[in-house]
């Protein structure tokens, strides 16, 4: 008699299932890439977004508009600052991610899968539809909020689902969410007008307050504190000092100049990814420490200006996304490798959280940094 599953079964390790272990690795590549893509896109129109506002300002100075910085782009400061630092599109494009990420592990596993990903679906489509229509500034916000929940619940539901699959699955979704990095950046960056050219269980984690339960804690906080370090080294280059390493002599624009910034980050995103059939790193310290170095030298490079060219910077992101999407897909690979049967659902949805608060922290961080630079 053929044995049934039921939906609150104790999650079992799947075989490598042969031949279906090659299609579903390249089916989960797919949904990274889907799931990863509008985010993407919003963090890379994150200077034109808020230069959007810096015209309307000059063109209905009546208008009220919310000024976080205090200063503008013409206040004789030697940077070219918008009024209001990129942070604040990071800010809209990742608070909600992570309230997704500290609350849903302990609840979402009663929805079905299926009711997830049609949510988010809606809610990226949502987003692009709100941003390219937009007539003021905070339409544009609120579709960057949309397609931080469809990013933010669609990779907590989706590193769930691995938990039942080989652990080759999470290779495809390293290259496919790097892939969306790239997709994104580029699409965004070369098309611009100014550019000239399973079943259902039960995870016996959840349903109490977060890391209480002593042995998901045990497993999951050496792998959170340094992805999240990465995360937030990362994401303060990217949304603090990016905008501010700009060089006048280029033949790229100021815009221009920021969105192939975060083009080159993603492909190294793409590369570090796509390495883990090759390459698997452990010692996940070593990656937080190398990315804070890179975050303190390009500060220094704001601050002292002593980088003589783009092109250096263009290198220096390149290796800062190589070092970011080796950890996030390090972290994750080892979560499944280390964790228990039955808390490898909980511990894949919950450590999620790490490089989400590193990123939001970083957000907070940029914001200072930004006002320091734009008044000097």
């Amino acid at each position: 008699m053929e044995q049934t599953v039921s939906v609150n079964a104790d999650p079992v390790q799947h075989s490598d299932m042969n031949g279906g272990s090659a299609v579903c690795q390249r089916f989960v590549s797919l949904l990274g890439l889907c799931n990863n893509f509008a985010y993407v896109v919003m963090l890379s129109a994150a200077h034109d977004i808020l230069k959007k506002q810096e015209s309307e300002n000059a063109t209905t100075p009546s208008t009220l508009t919310v000024d976080f910085q205090g200063g503008n782009s013409s206040n004789g400061s030697r940077y070219d600052c918008n009024p209001v630092s990129t942070a604040a599109v990071l800010l809209a494009d990742i608070l909600p991610t992570l309230v997704i990420k500290l609350f849903a592990p302990f609840v979402i596993h009663k929805l079905p899968y299926g009711f997830r990903v049609l949510f988010c679906v809606i809610m990226a489509a949502t987003s692009f539809l709100l941003v390219s229509l937009s007539s003021a500034v905070w339409i544009s916000i609120l579709g960057v909020i949309f397609a931080s929940i469809s990013s933010g619940l669609g990779e907590l539901s989706f590193l769930s689902l691995t938990a039942f699959f080989s652990r080759d699955v999470l290779a495809g979704w390293g290259s496919g969410t790097g892939g969306a990095g790239v997709a994104g950046a580029l699409l965004y960056s070369g098309l611009h007008p100014s550019w000239p050219v399973p079943p259902e269980h039960t995870s016996h984690c959840a349903g109490g307050p977060i890391f209480t339960n002593y042995s998901c804690e045990k497993g999951l906080l050496k792998f959170v504190v340094p992805l999240g370090l990465v995360y937030f080294a990362e994401y303060f280059i990217n949304q603090g000092l990016m905008e501010l390493l700009y060089f006048p002599n280029f033949f790229l624009s100021h815009a221009e100049q920021y969105r192939w910034y975060q083009t080159l980050y993603q492909f190294g995103v793409l590369l570090s990814r796509s390495s883990l059939c090759c390459v698997k790193i452990r010692k996940l310290w070593a990656l937080s420490f190398l990315q804070v170095v890179n975050a303190v030298l390009l500060l220094f490079a704001v601050r002292y200006q002593f980088l003589p060219s783009a092109w250096l910077v263009f290198a220096v992101v390149l290796y800062e996304g190589l070092l970011g999407g080796a950890a996030y897909v390090n972290t994750f690979y080892f979560i499944s490798k280390e964790t228990e049967d039955r808390e490898r659902e909980f511990a894949m949805a919950a450590a999620s959280v790490g490089d989400s608060l590193g990123i939001a922290l970083a957000g907070l961080a940029a914001f200072p940094v930004h006002r320091y630079f734009c008044h000097l």
